[in-house]
């Protein structure tokens, strides 16, 4: 961790400065931690109807994280998703980067690409750097899982 005061490089747990003295700002909150995506057995993922709902098109449901079953329907060319509270659907955990993924509507379907994030964007459980979105896969973004839901042709 830098010193913002003297441009020193501390250990990130210090929270003084070792050349200065100065008191140096937490940025643990700030920052994404690392996260494996492996099951956890004490955690149950929560039924979700797997289904689009009248009016809704496309539809991404949360089966797992802080905010299961909230749904995020998906209205635009492109949306994004991230830790960042300006994100489109804003997934409000440490395991997520503040511009994780997006997803984009193309002539060819619907597309996630991650967006150079730490954990990584998954999808039925693979690692991607970008994939083709089908109705029913398993989206995981940190610790959050969702499903993909679409009503309809695309």
């Amino acid at each position: 961790m830098l010193c913002s005061k003297c441009g020193q490089e501390n250990e990130n747990r210090a929270k003084f400065c070792v050349r200065c003295g100065a008191e140096l700002e937490s940025r643990e909150a700030d920052s994404t931690i690392s996260f494996t995506p492996i099951e956890e057995a004490e955690e149950e993922e929560a039924v979700v109807e797997e289904e689009p709902l009248p009016g809704e098109r496309i539809v991404l449901v949360v089966k797992k994280g802080p905010i299961v079953g909230q749904r995020f329907p998906i209205e635009s060319k492109e949306i994004t998703l991230g830790r960042d509270p300006q994100s489109d659907i804003f997934l409000n955990d440490i395991t997520v980067s503040r511009k994780h993924a997006k997803i984009a509507t193309t002539p060819d379907g619907i597309i996630i690409t991650d967006a150079g994030s730490l954990n990584g964007t998954y999808v039925n459980g693979k690692r991607v750097e970008s994939a083709f979105l089908k109705h029913g896969d398993e989206l995981q973004i940190g610790k959050f899982k969702l499903i993909f839901l679409t009503g309809g042709t695309l």
